[in-house]
């Protein structure tokens, strides 16, 4: 099995590392317009489609029998089997990239039995490579990466997002919880991708991040980054992670997480307010 893996590993880095040059193609070339999806801020791009192409037809080429769940090209209502599944989002962080903010990945990972094996998130505009094979750790162009050691929310560094939704009534809960954090974390950042956030977290740049209304190609490569650099990974209600769900919290620390869980307001997204 573990053969199986670093040759499939080897696939998706060779694919996500070709998806990076035509992120930067077209970076340099300013071809970034794009179209919207379900509200005036939830965009795709020519370059999403084309990395997205890139990724699923070199894996299909190699692995015939695996099946796929990408953001461009998946159904509304999305399923996980038994088989081999690459969960992929070509471009997570499309409004960072049409306005050229550098917070722009691809994120890969690979679910087999429904236990995700393989992790990779790539940032081609600043080179970081985040790397993660199941119980071999997580690591930072070939560094090793670990989480912090924050267990207090007085010291903590929260990632959140505000989303691509402007459902009133997620706004108001995103909102409160800005309020109810501000107060009593070290502070609050957003990098405008799931997957950068989470990444961050891995490192331990930041210590904890949570969003609702995010999808299985958002999070389930962070999921193993930071559970391999020895965070958590869960439900922001304090339950185990569901990639279907559209709902996490990751944070260094069991302490932390518990500490998030205790203050923040929940919400639990429709399919018309992701």
């Amino acid at each position: 099995m573990a053969n199986d893996i670093d040759k499939f590993f080897d696939a998706a880095m060779k694919y996500a590392l070709q998806g990076g040059e035509l992120i930067k193609k077209a970076n340099e070339e300013s071809t970034k317009s794009f179209e919207f999806k379900l509200s005036a801020i939830d965009l795709v791009t020519e370059t999403d489609k084309a990395v997205e192409k890139l990724l699923i037809e070199g894996l299909s080429k190699d692995f015939p029998d695996h099946k796929f769940i990408g953001e461009e090209s998946s159904e509304s209502k999305i399923t996980l089997t038994d088989d081999p599944t690459w969960i992929i989002d070509p471009v997570d962080g499309t409004m960072n990239f049409v306005h050229g903010y550098p917070n722009v990945c691809i994120s890969i990972a690979l679910v087999i039995n429904k236990v995700t094996e393989i992790g990779i998130i790539y940032n081609p505009f600043i080179n970081w490579n985040f790397t993660a094979k199941r119980g071999r750790g997580s690591f930072l162009n070939d560094k090793k990466i670990s989480v912090s050691k924050t267990k207090e929310l007085s010291l903590a560094l929260i990632g959140f997002e505000l989303g691509t939704s402007r459902n009133e009534e997620k706004g108001k809960v995103v909102l409160e919880n800005v309020n109810r954090l501000a107060p009593v974390v070290h502070g609050i950042r957003s990098a405008g991708s799931c997957a950068m956030n989470m990444a961050l977290v891995a490192m331990g740049a930041s210590d904890a991040y949570y969003e609702f209304g995010v999808h299985a190609w958002d999070y389930a490569a962070g999921d193993i980054l930071v559970r391999e650099a020895g965070g958590v990974a869960i439900d922001p209600a304090g339950g185990p992670l569901d990639l279907l769900s559209c709902r996490m919290l990751c944070a260094a620390t069991q302490e932390l997480s518990r500490e998030l869980v205790d203050i923040i307001v929940q919400y639990y997204p429709k399919r018309d307010d992701q």
